[in-house]
């Protein structure tokens, strides 16, 4: 037998090979192979083959995506009809947190909550027996950056004196102050301190006059209202203040002490806003105000009818300085950091888990 009849019959046994392979029979059962995969719930990590665990991943993908953009057309088609349609909540950090033991569930009839308030050291404030006075200064040699910011705080909270430290220590400040006693009538000290080597705001310590509690706070992603573009102007009206999601005993002492700080009388007329929104253990602090614009309903009409018929909508205009404050230790007492009570003191290993919180 000579090679090219070798050949000849090798090529047909090959082409028999791939007839028999695209027959119904091998396509019916590719099908029915494909359609109990689908049904089976697939292990990725079991799959040795790269390439193959790669193909399943993009067929899981294709399919959850068809499923999705499924439910939505049955949930457009129901909302035509009338019908009620159940929308989904999405799962996240917050409302999937581990309720902790001090957690607030029903603040307005929780009666231990209330007596707790009502006899604690904030207690003269919220009674509108003490107005607020706050003194404030910084750590020893502040430099230009920590001025700069202080200016926009001393400008935004009311009823507050800058001093500079000139080398006093914490303790013989508080000791002077409660000594004056109603001489200059301070009811909260603020201390602000900067970085040794980046020389920027750093670190908080509020300490409420006179038998404390003291707080310190870290100081994160500071931006002043003069590097904010498009920022209103502050004025000197009581302003507003928000306290969101301080939900446990904790969060409660410290939204208490944050609120204490500005006057209990808002100011409605100069329509500014203090939030102080609580998320993730971090306190973000806003200032803003109140601003009200005029829709118009159309484009034909006259200025005197859209006047007339002009809708108002009320937005937010930010005015500036925004930073984060995270909470390190409360302890009672007027800073006492070596032989003072802690209240709460953050450890590195008290974040291991994403979904615990404490305020």
């Amino acid at each position: 037998m000579s090679s090219k009849e070798k050949k000849r019959i090798s090529n047909k046994r090959t082409t028999n090979k791939k007839n028999s392979s695209k027959s119904p029979e091998n396509t019916r059962d590719k099908v029915v192979k494909e359609a109990e995969f689908a049904d089976k719930e697939i292990d990725l990590k079991n799959v040795k083959n790269k390439i193959k665990r790669a193909e399943l991943a993009n067929q899981l993908k294709r399919e959850k995506k068809l499923e999705k953009s499924k439910r939505r057309r049955e949930n457009r088609e129901k909302e035509k009809r009338g019908e009620e349609v159940v929308k989904g909540i999405p799962r996240t950090i917050e409302n999937t947190r581990e309720i902790d033991e001090t957690f607030v569930h029903d603040p307005l009839n929780d009666k231990e909550l209330h007596k707790e308030m009502e006899n604690d050291e904030f207690s003269d404030y919220f009674s509108r027996k003490r107005s607020p006075k706050l003194l404030i200064t910084t750590n020893n040699r502040a430099s230009k950056h920590m001025y700069n910011f202080l200016k926009e705080i001393v400008s935004i909270i009311p009823n507050c004196d800058f001093y500079k430290r000139n080398g006093f220590n914490i303790k013989d400040i508080i000791k002077e102050v409660n000594a004056k006693g109603t001489e200059n009538n301070y009811t909260d000290i603020l201390i602000f301190t900067e970085h040794p080597i980046k020389k920027i705001p750093w670190g908080l310590y509020i300490c409420h006059l006179p038998i404390g509690p003291t707080s310190y706070f870290r100081i994160r992603s500071v931006k002043l209202a003069q590097d904010m573009k498009g920022s209103a102007f502050s004025t000197t009206h009581n302003p507003e203040v928000i306290l969101n999601n301080f939900d446990t005993r904790i969060g409660y002492r410290i939204g208490r002490q944050l609120a204490s700080l500005f006057p209990f009388n808002p100011d409605f007329a100069g329509r500014r806003v203090i939030a102080f929104h609580n998320q993730r253990d971090f306190i973000f602090f806003r200032h803003y105000r109140y601003i009200f614009r005029k829709k118009r309903t159309s484009s034909t009409q006259n200025v005197e009818e859209q006047q007339d018929q002009a809708i108002n909508s009320a937005g937010l205009q930010e005015i500036g300085p925004r930073f984060t404050l995270k909470l390190m230790w409360i302890q009672e007492g007027t800073f006492n950091t070596k032989k003072g009570v802690y209240e709460y003191l953050w450890r590195p290993d008290l974040q291991v888990n994403r979904k615990v919180f404490f305020l």
